[in-house]
């Protein structure tokens, strides 16, 4: 391990509640959580103010209305927030080549490799001045944690949170390390953390004390370990640059479970043809499809195929997810389907097209780019997500604070302007169209004209809105944040 504290873990403070703060100002300080708003969808990211009623990522979306009926409820911006994290990435970048990104907001960077860091005080410079350089590009916090190793760093950052900066000088771990929870070590989950428990083994400390032989013993050998070595904190995992991806998926979650077989295969085919789009966009092709089903027992039943070469052809997917879900038994009700392609490559193999069974001949590429399009509602259908923007041909940018009885409510609004004036129109008004998210900070350009200051109440029934009441139509989960 390093002799110096050169290893930096950033860990954007609830990332994407904190974006959708920084972009509508009357939710400043207040509670926000970002997720599915239907009813079996998920919290991606809560807001520490919502976080103060026990609300957190991953939790029922239902549970956390209840725990937080007030909280501002909003549909995630995946698109806006993948911007916002580039912009960050970039930041790391200009510190050091050895950037490994874990997610949208949290990555180790290796300050020794890009000679930008060489001991604690050069690294706390460092620290600090991204921390500022990060407010200053994005208007967003994020913690910064410096330590001798990845663990470490990451230990360092989440003591820091929200907006520090905490680094563990080299000489201090095994004392840091001693008082904490079994849980604070990588690889340590809730089944591990039960089986250590019932051993009597709670803290680190407890873990270096019950020694190499007992650890291997209770969790096998490797698990056992590498735990141990943490626990003497002991972590001579590299910062990697490069993550390679080793599968590309999709899956939906569905407010009422699905009885009719027809319709879980029309859905399959549909998860099947999303998939391969992202593949594609990611310029990638997989040998393995697989098939993840939910059953209504919440069984969860996982197939898969591995076909003779990797492929990205959308009727090869389709119908190796079809044979599929033919050996699945869908009777009782689905609550969750899923589609994947793994074993990736960056090639094709051509001879794969005739597994279609004839069907690349009715799939031309001109037909799947246009496939997105045909799912998109028509326009006096259109469908308002909760915390999305729009933009009214009078009033100006806004953002949607909820829909539902054929009406939908806005909030005109923009991230440099105060807190905005909400208004109610018809779903179809045809002044009222979506638009693209404005820049969290300014670029010198004026405020938008619109939102003026002011909070109107909401006026129809049924409408979502920051207040939290009911009546969004927005279905299923959303990911982590």
């Amino acid at each position: 391990m390093r002799n110096a504290p050169t290893i930096l873990h950033l860990d954007m403070d609830a990332f994407f509640a904190s974006v959708e703060q920084a972009s509508k100002p009357s939710l400043r300080g207040k509670a926000v959580i970002v997720g599915g708003l239907g009813p079996r969808g998920v919290v991606a990211t809560a807001s520490y103010e919502a976080r103060v009623f026990g609300v957190n990522s991953a939790m029922p979306m239902a549970q956390a209305r209840r725990l937080a009926p007030n909280a501002a409820y909003l549909v995630p911006r995946f698109h806006f927030y993948r911007t916002i994290s580039e912009q960050v990435m970039t930041l790391l970048r200009e510190l050091s080549p050895l950037v490994e990104p874990l997610s949208l907001d949290e990555a180790f960077v290796d300050l020794e490799a890009g000679g930008t860091a060489w001991d604690e005080a050069s690294a706390r410079l460092t620290g600090g001045k991204l921390r500022a350089d990060i407010r200053a590009v994005t208007g967003l916090t994020g913690s910064v944690g410096l330590a001798a190793s990845k663990m470490l760093a990451k230990i360092a950052s989440e003591q820091g949170k929200p907006d520090g900066l905490v680094l563990i000088e080299p000489g201090t771990e095994r004392a840091l390390l001693a008082p904490m929870s079994v849980r604070t070590l990588p690889g340590v989950g809730p089944a591990t953390g039960d089986h250590l428990r019932r051993a009597g083994i709670t803290t680190v400390e407890e873990i270096a004390e019950a020694g190499e032989d007992e650890l291997v013993r209770l969790l096998g050998k490797a698990h056992g370990h590498a735990l141990y070595a943490m626990a003497l904190a002991h972590d001579e995992r590299p910062v990697v640059a490069e993550r390679e991806a080793k599968s590309v998926s999709v899956e939906d979650t569905y407010d009422v479970d699905i009885h009719d077989r027809v319709r879980v295969g029309l859905e399959v085919q549909r998860l099947a043809d999303r998939c391969v789009r992202r593949l594609r966009g990611a310029g990638l092709s997989g040998r393995t499809i697989v098939l993840k089903v939910r059953r209504y027992d919440f069984s969860t039943l996982t197939r898969s195929e591995t076909l003779r070469g990797p492929t990205d052809d959308p009727a090869v997917v389709r119908e190796a997810a079809a044979r599929l879900l033919e050996a699945v038994d869908t009777t009782g009700g689905v609550r969750l389907l899923g589609v994947g392609v793994s074993g990736l490559a960056d090639y094709t193999q051509e001879d794969l097209f005739a597994q279609a069974a004839g069907e690349r001949g009715d799939l031309g590429p001109e037909e799947v780019a246009a496939e997105p399009a045909a799912e998109e509602p028509a326009a006096a259908e259109r469908h308002w997500s909760a915390g999305h923007d729009v933009r009214h041909a009078e009033y100006g940018h806004g953002w949607v604070q909820g829909s539902g009885l054929g009406r939908v409510t806005v909030r005109f609004e923009t991230p440099d302007s105060p807190p905005g004036r909400v208004r109610t129109f018809r779903v179809d008004d045809p002044d009222l169209e979506p638009t693209d998210p404005l820049p969290l900070v300014s670029r010198g350009e004026p405020p938008e004209e619109g939102g003026s200051a002011g909070d109107a109440g909401t006026s129809g029934d049924g409408v979502e809105g920051a207040d939290g009441g009911e009546g969004s139509l927005e279905r299923a989960g959303a990911g982590s944040g």
